[in-house]
């Protein structure tokens, strides 16, 4: 007794999306909180602009990519 191949393939598409976002959203919590790159000290400086423009730029591709996904 067999799991047919189309609930299979939902499934695992599931379980790689919620990967993926969870690995996205534990390198931008990585990287931002414990390398305090996402606060601003007095002023805004080229680190934390860096890592802005690293999580939107990432964020998009990300969503690109999930959206290719769930198209098919």
């Amino acid at each position: 007794m067999g799991m047919e191949t189309e609930t299979r393939d939902f499934l695992v598409r599931i379980v790689q999306t919620i990967s993926l976002v969870m690995v996205w959203m534990l390198v931008n919590v990585y990287i931002g909180i414990y390398k305090d790159y996402a606060f601003f000290e007095n002023h805004a400086n080229w680190t934390n602009y860096l890592f802005y423009a690293f999580s939107i730029v990432t964020l998009v591709l990300l969503l690109v990519h999930l959206r290719r996904k769930w198209k098919i």
